[in-house]
């Protein structure tokens, strides 16, 4: 039977992660396939690994690996620490918030459980799912380096930026990846773009974002360094 690997990078997500936690225990997957989560904390300064250890000893039969960073990185290298230890035939990346539903998993691997993909994108912007009405220009720098990043891969996706992105594990740990921070996205898309006869899908899922006030981190400064990557690795660093 197969196993999807749930990579879950948090930041100071001690009063929220189980939550999302919860969700994932309870999503029944393809197949009835297992799920590996790995949780990677980047040097949280809250009480983060407190809520992780305690919901992994109290919840022994969803299967939990734990890291911990002891300085800061960055969601990107987070990210690349789960992707290194994952052990499944999938991997998706899920943020710790409650932005993306888990509940989605199950369209998302769809096409690569039916052998059409390689990778599937969940896009925000795509179908008739739930979308909250938050920050006009969010969305319009998201749609311009969606269009820019297209501009060089020759791909027609509509949400390179989502947090949703499922690959085989064989592809994902095949790439060598660099950005420590949010410029995963954009290098993750132009270094899949030219894997050799890759097929990547998209699907629409549904989003529920979150304000700061709520705790989103995002901002203006991760936009520049997102197009600084497009330019980065898909003309200098080809």
């Amino acid at each position: 039977m197969s196993t999807l690997s749930i990579i879950i990078p948090a930041y100071n997500e001690g009063q929220t992660i189980h939550r999302i936690l919860n969700k994932v225990k309870a999503v029944v997957l393809n197949d009835n396939m297992h799920k590996e989560v790995i949780i990677v904390n980047d040097c949280s300064k809250d009480n983060t690994e407190e809520a992780i250890l305690s919901y992994k000893a109290d919840n022994p039969d969803l299967p939990i690996t734990y890291y911990k960073h002891e300085i800061n990185q960055g969601k990107g290298a987070a990210l690349h620490t789960g992707i290194k230890y994952a052990t499944g035939d999938y991997v998706i990346i899920q943020d710790a918030d409650l932005e993306y539903d888990p509940e989605e998993y199950t369209v998302l691997l769809k096409p690569i459980i039916n052998n059409f993909a390689d990778v599937v994108y969940g896009s925000r912007f795509i179908g008739g799912k739930p979308h909250r009405i938050l920050f006009f220009w969010h969305s319009i720098g998201n749609r311009w380096l969606t269009a820019a990043s297209n501009m060089f891969t020759n791909l027609n996706l509509t949400d390179m930026e989502t947090c949703y992105k499922v690959f085989r594990r064989h592809i994902i740990q095949s790439i060598t990846l660099e950005e420590k921070r949010f410029g995963f996205e954009p290098e993750v898309t132009a270094k899949i773009s030219r894997y050799p006869n890759v097929r990547i899908y998209e699907v629409g899922i549904s989003y529920y974002g979150r304000t700061y006030e709520e705790g989103k981190k995002i901002g203006m400064k991760d936009a520049f360094r997102a197009l600084y990557c497009i330019i980065k690795y898909n003309i200098f660093k080809k």
